[in-house]
């Protein structure tokens, strides 16, 4: 049983949304966000960048703070306002291979999280819940949903289709030409609707966006004392159907053999693989179990031979296939997550990435994967386990200030 209610969403004007939105922060190269903050006055980087103002750098509690202040800016300056009846929220992605992506945005259970019915597959590292923790409970709000994907449901897709009828609140496209819609979702029968649909609903899955909402499920055990507000026990949530998702894979990079030749590597590699060099043509693994591996100018296929046990979902997961026959025994990389010697590229890059990054000397050799399934996702989720850091890249990537949920 899936509980969503909805929200009145905090939201720029119609005339303002495409200069507010904003990537996450992360994905800005430095003359990225000096050239935002110079010229565009109404963007969010403005509320999440508050010491640009100053000309320094602050961090804590002093930057969270001012966060805050810079959020009050924007509404009483009238960049933000607010609904004033509770809504969901039909959010539409087009990118620019014309994949498109529809949910619904909406007020998601902490207590689902808690209690399993929200399913995670990734590990989240407990002082970053802490960080983001103390910043949503200072600055009173979230800006960007955590991404949730559902079963396909007959009910849930008409309400969505019969949304995108009329005029959309928003549509702007951003300037790697995906273009975005939003649409009000006010009716209280078809509130009702969806809040009873998904109901039926047993499980749903956290796509991406596990810190963010691990952080609020421990404002929520933090505000339980004296608590006023129900606000504090949901967070913001993007839910989308799992046909809607898309998976690519994070190839491998490592930086040397850990000692090895180039041949005595090879044949350490034999004993899990059955290995055919490729030559210099360029190879991309189409099956589960097969990897591509480029060494030396060279591309070779990895075939997974049958003496590889696989008792348990995690187990016939090809990144932890990867670590435990090479990664770890033979190129002696055990933490994923902070050894420098390895290096991840997404499979929105090609493996062609992997070959211009290891003939540039960087690195000694790569790997290719296939993408990791919706199907794998839920199984890893499902027996309580998961997966190695790096495993899954998923779309959609979603804009920061669009909606945002108050607490």
């Amino acid at each position: 049983m899936t509980k969503i209610k909805p929200f009145k969403a905090v939201r720029p004007t119609r005339d303002k949304v495409s200069l507010v939105a904003s990537r996450s922060y992360q994905t800005y190269t430095k003359d990225e966000i000096r050239a935002r903050l110079n010229y565009n006055p109404f963007s969010f980087l403005h509320i999440i960048n508050p010491g640009y103002r100053y000309d320094q750098k602050i961090t804590g509690r002093e930057r969270y703070t001012l966060v805050r202040n810079r959020y009050l800016e924007f509404k009483e300056n009238h960049i933000f306002i607010q609904d004033e009846t509770p809504c969901f929220y039909v959010y539409k992605i087009v990118n620019r291979e014309g994949h498109e992506c529809s949910g619904i945005i909406a007020a998601a259970s902490t207590l689902d999280y808690e209690q399993g019915i929200i399913k995670r597959h990734e590990d989240t590292i407990e002082y970053r819940e802490h960080i983001f923790k103390d910043y949503l409970k200072i600055t009173g709000f979230n800006a960007e949903p955590v991404l949730l994907t559902y079963p396909d449901n007959t009910v849930i897709s008409e309400i969505i289709e019969k949304a995108q009828t009329g005029r959309a609140e928003f549509e702007f496209t951003t300037t790697n030409r995906d273009t975005h819609y939003l649409w009000l979702l006010n009716d209280e029968r078809l509130i009702e609707t969806l809040e009873k649909e998904f109901e039926s609903i047993p499980r749903v899955y956290i796509a991406d966006g596990h810190h963010r909402l691990a952080s609020s499920h421990l404002l929520s055990k933090d505000m339980q004392s004296g608590m006023e507000k129900d606000s504090y026990n949901y967070f913001m949530s993007y839910l989308i159907p799992e046909s809607h998702l898309r998976i690519y894979e994070f190839n491998r990079l490592i930086q040397d053999l850990n000692g090895w030749s180039k041949n005595d590597f090879l044949m350490q590699l034999d004993t899990w693989f059955r290995i055919e060099n490729r030559g210099e043509k360029v190879y991309q693994p189409t099956k589960k179990h097969h990897f591509s591996m480029y060494l030396d100018g060279h591309f070779y296929s990895l075939y997974l031979r049958s003496t590889y046990a696989m008792h348990t979902a995690l187990d016939a997961l090809d990144t932890q296939i990867l670590y435990k026959t090479i990664l770890e025994p033979i190129l002696g990389i055990s933490d994923l997550r902070n050894d420098t010697r390895i290096a991840y590229s997404s499979g929105n890059n090609d493996v062609v990435t992997i070959k211009t990054k290891v003939d540039s000397g960087a690195y000694a050799v790569g790997f290719g994967l296939v993408p990791i399934t919706v199907h794998e996702l839920k199984a890893i989720a499902d027996a309580g386990q998961t997966m190695p850091p790096k495993s899954t890249c998923i779309t959609p990537k979603l804009r920061s200030g669009l909606t945002i949920y108050e607490f």
